[in-house]
């Protein structure tokens, strides 16, 4: 367990409404709820990406947008925000684990509706596991920018492997240099290189760049992107895990930066659960086009097939 005990800067609430925590399984996770008296539609839950500085801060033009008509949910997965960030093994296997136990506390507070949840990235693969093994949990799922699909093709691995490499790990996790190491990645110039490649553009959303670089110098803050850079949080098996699903569907990406390889997801087009959406941004729709994103999400959700 690591003992540093030094204080980051202060790190105000990513979002509003209520911040709660869970403790389980993947240890104490922390989400963030506005509840909607009115609405008798089933619960959002919104999954932030995972990178160097991640936080449930990625999904605040959607959640406070959502929030105005909607109960919705937004957690800090395992290692981020301000959800636990021990020095721990960073896995699938954890934030999976992360996202039942939210789940489950939204559905117990909700007569056991099953979920509409939305996530960023690479966290897509976590909530395509968390579907497969407890499909009753989840009413339609949304993945956003998601992993897997590139010209590589899907991994088809073994059942729950990953592809890390503890060679690699021990090299940059070693801890006479981590620190070094993750502060030259979490500099505010690095953060917004990044933030650029994302979005395939310099104007970027700066109050975005500011949350990164204070969620990012928390004590702890080094261990999960650490895993991350390592490829512990990449499923290998991430192509059975799509195919394996058997909710209503909705994918979309961007057509700017890096992330803008989706040659397979023709492999799903033909898929009557699977609806295929892209739109002239990065990998941050939301954040570009928040109107016409939000537009395009509730529509799904009220009408999903």
């Amino acid at each position: 367990m690591d003992t540093d005990r030094r204080a980051g800067p202060a790190l105000p609430p990513a979002l509003s409404g209520e911040r709660r925590e869970l403790a389980g399984a993947a240890g104490t996770v922390s989400y963030y709820a506005a509840a909607w008296g009115r609405d008798r539609r089933a619960p959002v839950l919104l999954i932030h990406s995972v990178n160097a500085a991640a936080s449930a801060y990625e999904v605040r033009p959607l959640y406070e947008r959502l929030r105005q008509t909607r109960t919705v949910y937004a957690l800090d997965l395992p290692g981020f925000g301000f959800s636990a960030r021990s020095e721990r093994a960073y896995t699938p296997r954890l934030m999976t684990d992360a996202v039942h136990a939210v789940v489950e506390e939204i559905r117990a507070r909700h007569g056991g509706s099953a979920v509409d949840a939305l996530a960023l990235s690479l966290s897509a693969e976590f909530l395509a596991r968390a579907a497969v093994e407890r499909p009753a949990a989840f009413r339609t799922l949304a993945l956003v920018s998601p992993t897997g699909f590139s010209a590589r093709g899907p991994r088809e691995g073994a059942p729950g492997t990953n592809r890390g490499m503890p060679a690699v790990h021990r090299v940059v996790a070693a801890r006479a240099w981590r620190r070094a190491l993750f502060g030259a990645l979490t500099r505010r110039r690095t953060i917004r290189y990044f933030l650029q490649r994302t979005y395939g553009a310099k104007q970027i959303d700066e109050d975005l760049l500011e949350y990164d670089w204070l969620t990012a110098h928390q004590p702890g803050a080094e261990h999960a992107p650490l895993y991350f850079l390592s490829g512990f949080l990449f499923s290998a098996d991430v192509g059975r895990l799509y195919r394996g699903l058997t909710h209503p569907v909705w994918m979309t990406h961007g057509v700017r930066g890096d992330f803008v390889d989706y040659r397979h997801a023709a492999e799903f087009a033909g898929n009557p659960r699977w609806r295929l959406d892209v739109l002239p941004t990065g990998a941050l729709p939301h954040f570009e086009q928040p109107d016409e994103f939000a537009r395009r999400y509730e529509a799904f959700l009220d009408s999903p097939r």
